[in-house]
């Protein structure tokens, strides 16, 4: 477990207002994680010195995952160089990269099982690559000690780091997943250190890459975006030929976070499931409690089903 985050886990947030936290309806609370299983989960993930975006972005479904042995790796440390105002990654200046991380996530891969496994990081604008070639270093030490289990990395948008995506792509995982948060015109507010364009053309430039690897992107919806405008991202990412969107309800984290707008029900959720499927995408989960690695490994399955199913003569 990264021992760096600072104790202030949001200094840049410290000045602002406090925005009231609002009560969750029904449908989105969760029980709290108490069986052997995650307490099993937990135990590993410490003894690896592993970090996950599950316990420092305060996943609702941490319980039900680490239940069932499934944890999505955080790299790069537990620290963030980005200040995004949904978000409960600690920021601040991040330790130097760990070089023996890929090894110690590989052993907990194996120890938990894993038929599919989900890589993320928090945002290093520090590193001349944005922490690309740890990227590259986890996939190939899967590759050798794992060679069944396929893999999922969740990046961020490496702004202004030739080469990254590329290095990334070259490594080929079997899904590349880069989330778009939530529609452009929030993004000055909800994600002001990245650029809605910049991040569909990574999406559009992996797939000009290697068309055999799956795209993925996510949008949290109740941050005060319109049906219109999550339409018209869904557009985007169609163009961008993507293959599975995820659309999960915004939690706000903390009282210096972005405030909950509103709580998206699940019939509204359904809707959009509905027309995105229309749009052409391959797979789509919608629901309250969705986030991109949430029954990642089922998903996966599924969406390879569905390009396989497309594929067929006729089809």
């Amino acid at each position: 477990m990264d021992q760096t985050a600072p104790t202030l886990r949001h200094p840049e947030k410290a000045h602002r207002p406090d925005n009231p936290v609002a009560r969750k309806p029904a449908w989105i609370r969760v029980k709290a994680p108490v069986t052997p299983e995650y307490r099993d989960t937990h135990a590993l993930i410490r003894r690896h010195r592993l970090n996950t975006v599950c316990e420092e972005a305060a996943c609702p479904n941490i319980g039900e995952c680490w239940a069932k042995r499934h944890a999505t790796v955080m790299i790069l440390g537990a620290v963030c160089t980005r200040a995004c105002a949904f978000c409960n990654v600690a920021t601040g200046k991040p330790a130097p990269v760990d070089r023996d991380e890929p090894d110690r996530l590989a052993t907990a891969v194996g120890e938990l099982g894993l038929a599919h496994v989900v890589i993320t990081s928090v945002d290093r604008d520090d590193l001349e690559d944005g922490g690309a070639s740890q990227f590259v270093a986890a996939i190939e030490r899967l590759r050798a000690t794992a060679p069944n289990t396929t893999i999922e990395i969740l990046t961020p948008d490496f702004l202004k780091k030739p080469g990254a995506v590329e290095a990334g792509v070259a490594a080929r995982p079997d899904v590349y997943n880069h989330n778009l948060e939530t529609v452009p015109r929030l993004y000055p507010a909800i994600r002001p250190g990245a650029r809605y364009f910049a991040s569909l053309k990574l999406l559009d430039r992996v797939r000009e890459l290697d068309p055999s690897i799956f795209t993925k992107s996510g949008l949290m919806v109740g941050l005060g975006e319109d049906k219109g405008e999550v339409l018209q991202v869904m557009d985007d990412l169609r163009h961008a030929g993507v293959d599975f969107l995820t659309i999960g309800q915004y939690l706000q984290p903390t009282p210096k976070h972005a405030s909950v707008d509103r709580f998206v029900t699940p019939e509204e959720f359904e809707t959009y499931r509905t027309l995105a499927l229309a749009k052409g995408f391959l797979q789509v989960s919608a629901t309250p409690l969705t986030r991109s690695s949430y029954h990642a490994d089922d998903d996966f399955r599924t969406l390879r089903a569905a390009r396989a199913a497309r594929l067929q003569p006729g089809a």
